[in-house]
């Protein structure tokens, strides 16, 4: 997976803490080990959502509590046909989990690490000793070198390999099913999955105990912050200055450092009217908590009038993104201020494009705008570290294992992150299902087209916008102004 690495990877492990550490010492002076995740690297915390989905299906596959309570986890997203995330937990990646859009499900990839933490119950496969050490160095096991298995594992499954005592020597994908492996003389019977070991060690830690073995880590990343602001924001000191403000994590960690290192801005928030509700409650939260100024701009109906022009928005042209936000922003910086200055949540760590991206910039749609970003050298797992620390309140769809906010049938999403959407917001799926099933019945458009996810993807690359385009930060746009959100 070359060529992924949007930056160094920072993420570290404190056995003496437990705690994920984002520098190679903890605060408490011991040294940390890096933990060897796929790049580019860029893991966040697992929610209570997440850990009961993940033990539930390694319980319902293998018949193992993956994270067990009061233990730190971390879920790194890595590259994949549509969303797969490692499971780092006691400081080794223990398994994954893979969305499989074609079967509508999840499936659960286990690595030798997990076998340390419970012994699997299911989905087994016994070795003989003599076969354990080349299987531990990656080779696939042949039927000579077979025991027995669990008599429920059929050709397809993913299994742990166990030596007569128990030890886990490796993992892998049964080529045929338990009935078979049994009376097999020759021949490959697992198929071995070669992965990079991780040290393993065992312990709990609460979230406030991982934010105190960060605690050099954030303040050094403050001090660069202010540095950062003292040294660019003078050219444009006599513009009138705002925070643009999504609902997600990275606007409100933007918003919390500016305002510990800088000063208190308004907020600059665009209501497209396809926002998550719990979006509209976070923006309330937290003008109410910091008692900030919202500018509240609306460009509501926006999105649904184009929408009975192009039909749905996709990855590949993404037409909503200047509709209701890029263009209703110009005009209304256009007509309030001129000109404005905006800090923005822009990381390097989200993409390749945006490793590249300057720090300061002008817009390239609005360049009426001059964006900051603070925190474009911050991980998401400084992110969340920073807003724990300042226990501010964040969007709640990201506890429900939604990573992306903003419209909440944003086309770039994957497949699986669509489906938790379609459960915890079935009121806002139900429109969005019927204003496609309405687009597809006059375009004589197969079911498969909405079922399948097919409507993200034109095909057509003339239609791409640039990343600048696609992917703008600024919530912003044409409307109202109040001292509070709606």
């Amino acid at each position: 997976m070359g060529g992924l690495y949007h930056g160094k990877i920072l993420l570290h492990w404190c056995d003496n803490c437990h705690a994920p550490v984002m520098a190679d010492r903890c605060a408490c002076g011991a040294e940390a080990r890096s933990v060897p995740v796929t790049p580019p690297g860029d893991a966040r915390p697992a929610f209570p959502d997440d850990i009961l989905f993940i033990n539930n299906l390694f319980l319902d596959r293998f018949g193992i509590i993956l994270i067990p309570e009061g233990w730190v986890a971390l879920v790194n997203k890595v590259p994949d046909k549509d969303r797969m995330e490692e499971i780092v937990v006691g400081g080794a990646v223990v398994g994954a989990i893979r969305y499989l859009p074609e079967a509508g499900r999840w499936d659960a990839l286990p690595r030798p690490e997990a076998a340390l933490i419970q012994k699997p119950e299911k989905r087994y496969v016994i070795v003989d000793d003599g076969a354990g050490p080349s299987i531990r160095e990656g080779a696939s096991l042949l039927a000579p070198g077979f025991v027995s298995c669990d008599p429920g594992i059929a050709a397809g499954d993913e299994v742990f390999m166990l030596t007569r005592s128990g030890e886990c020597v490796g993992v892998g994908r049964m080529k045929v099913d338990a009935d078979e492996a049994s009376v097999m003389e020759r021949g490959q019977i697992v198929r071995s999955r070669k992965n990079i070991r991780s040290q393993f060690t065992p312990g709990s830690a609460t979230w406030d105990e991982v934010v105190a073995a960060n605690k050099d880590v954030l303040i050094r990343l403050e001090s660069a912050t202010k540095q950062f602001i003292e040294e660019h924001i003078g050219p444009y000191a006599h513009l009138p200055t705002s925070v643009s403000y999504s609902g997600g994590k990275d606007s409100l960690a933007s918003l919390l450092v500016v305002m510990n290192t800088f000063r208190k801005l308004p907020i600059l928030f665009i209501d497209t009217g396809m926002e998550f509700p719990s979006t509209y409650e976070n923006v309330r939260q937290v003008t109410e908590k910091y008692g900030l100024e919202c500018i509240m701009v609306d460009s509501m109906g926006e999105f649904w009038r184009e929408f009975e022009v192009q039909g749905p928005p996709a990855v590949d042209c993404r037409w909503c993104c200047k509709t209701a936000k890029l263009e209703p922003l110009r005009k209304f910086i256009e007509s309030t201020w001129a000109e404005c200055v905006s800090f923005v949540g822009q990381r390097k760590y989200e993409s390749a494009s945006r490793a590249k991206n300057p720090r300061v910039w002008r817009n390239a749609f609005v360049r009426n705008q001059i964006c900051l970003a603070p925190i474009h050298n911050w991980t998401a797992m400084h992110v969340w570290l920073y807003i724990f620390r300042e226990k501010a309140p964040y969007n709640e769809m990201y506890a429900h294992g939604v990573d992306r906010m903003g419209c909440y049938m944003c086309p770039a999403s994957d497949m699986a992150i669509l489906e938790r959407i379609q459960s915890h917001v079935p009121e806002l799926w139900k429109e969005w299902e019927e204003k496609m099933e309405g687009w597809r019945v006059r375009h004589e458009l197969p079911e498969s087209w909405m079922t399948e996810g097919t409507w993200r993807v034109r095909n057509d690359r003339s239609q791409e916008e640039p990343e600048s385009f696609a992917r703008h930060d600024a919530q912003t746009g044409r409307g109202r102004r109040s001292g509070r959100s709606g």
